[in-house]
């Protein structure tokens, strides 16, 4: 199985899912340029945002804790904490403040 993630150019191959750790995140380059940082939760589902703090401009996301608020899968930023909503990009911490999501799919290998 692959991890795929929905950019402009179409659905983009990041990785097979085994090379994912649950809890943990890993940044892809994206073809332009730009890049996401990509997560599995603990009961296996991927998920994708933009890998850029927009409290510092480090591109650190997918190097944040997995929580959950309210039932609500996040990230929080490794420098300032800030968390970010996995499904919606938003900010928990500052309603004002969000991160580019992309949908994610996982994919058959052939």
């Amino acid at each position: 199985m692959t991890v795929e993630l929905r950019v402009a150019e179409g659905w983009l191959t990041v990785c097979e899912l085994a090379q994912l750790t649950p809890g943990r995140g890993v940044a892809a380059l994206l073809p332009d340029g730009s890049q996401a940082a990509v997560f599995l939760d603990r009961a296996g589902r991927p998920y994708a945002i933009g890998n850029q703090d927009p409290f510092t401009g480090a591109q650190v996301l997918s190097r944040g804790l997995l929580g959950a608020s309210a039932g609500r899968p996040f990230v929080a930023s490794p420098l300032l904490k800030q968390r970010f909503d996995l499904e919606t990009g938003r900010c928990l911490d500052d309603e004002e403040v969000a991160v580019h999501t992309y949908p994610v799919r996982t994919a058959a290998t052939s």
